[in-house]
């Protein structure tokens, strides 16, 4: 009886440790792909570069929603694997262990994690997906303090055109200033300086100053000729365009909490498609949580290579399975949400098959001798790997003479 629970502390080990390094990397891998597009779209609208971790922040829980499920099938795979391929799971079980004993601190990990990626994707995703928009929002709109572009013409509110050389110490000292500004009366005013500094208002906070220094300014009114003046000091009022009040969360349905999507998708005062939307969304939540209780099972089934065999075919079909049926799901909600069929066809439907197929594979390689429910496609792997081989061998005499 004392060797249960070290049994057991020596699965945990196996399992958490890959677990959390594919779980790191995955996300990772994820973030880095989104970041690189971050950084070119906050350059090309002129922010602060802060604003790119504030994004990649609330994409977080949407990354681990994905990382969660594929590192802990993966850790648990990885930990089979190496039992099997040291002969201790055979020893195991000729002690009387069984699949389903061995199997019990994978589904412990199992449960706990399965309910932080509920809370992720039910509640956290949600409004991380909300900031993430109003970022976006605030950043085209230029509430983050997005800055005039160094080299090129910024338009303002349509009556000012602006154009910068050089600009040091943080902005606050600009070089070689440009500007064109049409007034109502279609008065047309071409101003260049050689310095300029922008200054704030305080009792007008719509408004800032640009004080420009040692340039001229020439004057063109309609059917008058053009007047030339030059300035030691000159301080231009530059209206800031107004900006809009981001929305209200819940204009999307990626932004609605699973109480939300129960009762909107269910509510008869809600629209047609409001509703296959909102239904669409709550089983497409539903069942990417619900098919993690099948994981470990696949996991198991994949894990043992045939008897002396090292492939890695299950860890590579495992991978593919998991990719392949989460796309699935992202095509069925895309369907269920434009009304095309019913969410609990298109989005279930697919979990029965892949439940079924997986607690076949368990069934096989955990009850049947000798079973193994990728022999036939470990025996092709093997096949197909040989004749390659013999290909390549044969071209090197060939290739010597």
């Amino acid at each position: 009886m004392k060797s249960i629970p070290a049994i057991d502390r020596y699965i945990f080990r196996l399992v958490l440790g890959p677990m959390l390094a594919v779980f790191v990397i995955a996300a990772s891998l994820l973030m880095l792909d989104k970041m690189l597009k971050l950084f070119e779209f906050v350059g090309n609208e002129g922010g602060p570069i802060s604003v790119v971790f504030r994004m990649l922040a609330n994409l977080l829980p949407e990354y681990a929603s994905l990382a969660i499920p594929l590192g802990l099938m993966l850790g648990i795979l990885f930990a089979f694997r190496k039992l099997a391929t040291t002969s201790e799971l055979d020893v195991m079980r000729a002690l009387g262990l069984s699949y389903t004993r061995l199997l019990r601190v994978p589904y412990a990990l199992t449960l706990v994690l399965a309910a932080i990626n509920f809370g992720i994707v039910g509640y956290l995703q949600p409004y991380a997906r909300y900031w993430y928009e109003q970022l976006d929002f605030e950043l085209r709109s230029g509430a983050l303090g997005a800055s005039i572009k160094v080299g090129e013409f910024t338009t303002l509110e349509d009556k000012m055109a602006l154009r910068i050389d050089q600009s040091r110490d943080s902005g606050r000292q600009l070089i070689g200033i440009f500007a064109r500004f049409t007034s109502p009366s279609g008065q047309v005013a071409t101003i260049s300086a050689r310095e300029g500094t922008f200054l704030a208002l305080k009792d007008s906070p719509d408004t800032i100053v640009l004080r420009l220094t040692q340039g001229q300014i020439v004057q063109d009114e309609p059917g008058q000729p053009p007047r030339v003046l030059s300035f030691s000091r000159h301080d231009l009022p530059i209206d800031l365009p107004a900006i809009e009040k981001f929305r209200q969360r819940g204009a999307k349905e990626r932004e609605y909490l699973l109480p939300e999507l129960l009762r909107i998708g269910w509510s008869d005062q809600a629209s047609e498609t409001m509703r296959n939307q909102t239904r669409a969304s709550f089983n497409y939540r539903m069942v990417e949580v619900v098919m993690m209780l099948l994981l470990p099972l696949l996991a198991v089934a994949l894990a043992v290579p045939p008897k002396r065999s090292s492939s890695s075919l299950g860890m590579f079909l495992s991978i593919v399975m998991v990719v392949a049926y989460h796309k699935v799901n992202e095509y069925g909600q895309a369907a269920a949400a434009q009304g095309r069929f019913d969410p609990l066809l298109i989005l279930w439907g697919p979990f029965v098959v892949f439940a079924l197929l997986i607690l076949w594979m368990f069934w096989r390689i955990a009850y049947v001798p000798g079973g193994q429910p990728i022999g036939g496609l470990e025996k092709f792997a093997a096949n197909l790997g040989k004749r390659v081989a013999k290909l390549f061998n044969r071209d090197k005499p060939a290739e010597a003479a």
